[in-house]
């Protein structure tokens, strides 16, 4: 049994690089990066959207992430592998997971528009 939930196709997968990769680069952008921090951001109610990355070993560290998150209401989505993660968000070292608080001034079209991609396929 895996922590990962629902496949993402690649033209979803490239855009929400693309999304998280927009939202880091606007000044007052809020992400917070690594398991730790995502969790207590889940269950704070503070995250709009969760990214984790598919290749976390041993899976057990993020097998809660989605089910807190369907329990928050809080969209959530993969991308392949820990350093494409942690390139998407502009740090210079792998990342098991992230969440999005703020996406920043003038990038609130582009979470939205992410969120409902991601909920459109996981159903």
């Amino acid at each position: 049994m895996s922590y990962v939930k629902y496949k993402v196709p690649d033209d979803l997968r490239n855009a929400l690089k693309n999304a998280l990769q927009t939202i880091s680069e606007a000044r007052d952008s809020k992400i917070r990066k690594g398991m730790n921090e995502v969790t207590k951001s889940i269950e704070r109610s503070s995250a709009k959207l969760v990214v984790m990355a598919e290749d976390v070993t041993p899976p057990e560290i993020l097998f809660h992430v989605p089910l807190l998150c369907e329990e928050k209401k809080i969209a959530y989505g993969y991308l392949a592998t820990r350093k494409e993660l942690g390139n998407a968000v502009r740090i210079n070292v792998s990342a098991s997971s992230i969440a999005v608080e703020s996406p920043g001034t003038g990038n609130d079209s582009v979470l939205e528009d992410i969120i409902k991609k991601l909920n459109t396929i996981k159903k």
